[in-house]
């Protein structure tokens, strides 16, 4: 990042508007997304906690326990939870590893598979509805915007 841009403070704290605010607006969006794919999905019997897990399966194949908690921005604990659902619902199971007892593997069984399905065209639906009037170029450019944000997020863990 160029010391210029870092030096543009676009807020301050005397004239703060939430309503304004980055922050704000992504998560309004983040939360009507959500709600209209989880309206769509609950047609197909899954909740908004279960097809983040069943679409990560049905794109690695099979993950750690530790891995989907990580992609899923969540805990451990949250994640065996989640994962005890799923298995009673027969959607996924937990294999051990062979070559190391300790390592789990979770995979989509047959019914996972049935299950998540659909969810790939429903995401592309609700997501396409979002982005009604935005031209392609101004969707690279949203999601240039986006990811530089997660990119500045990463810097600032990373204490730089």
């Amino acid at each position: 990042m160029s010391s210029s841009a870092a030096s543009t403070p676009f807020y301050r704290p005397g004239t703060y508007c939430a309503e304004e605010s980055v922050g704000y607006l992504m998560k309004r969006a983040t939360v009507q997304i959500k709600s209209e794919i989880d309206r769509r999905v609950e047609t197909l019997g899954l909740t908004d906690a279960q097809w983040g897990p069943l679409m990560r399966l049905r794109v690695a194949g099979s993950c750690t326990v530790a891995e989907l908690a990580r992609w899923l921005l969540t805990d451990a604990g949250a994640m065996t939870r989640l994962l005890d659902r799923l298995e009673k619902k027969k959607l996924c199971r937990r294999v051990r590893s062979t070559a190391d007892r300790r390592v789990v593997q979770v995979e989509l069984t047959e019914e996972g598979v049935a299950a998540v399905a659909a969810v790939p065209g429903v995401l592309a639906d609700v997501m396409n509805a979002h982005l009604v009037g935005f031209t392609a170029a101004e969707h690279r450019q949203l999601l240039g915007f986006l990811k530089r944000i997660t990119v500045n997020h990463e810097a600032l863990r990373e204490g730089n």
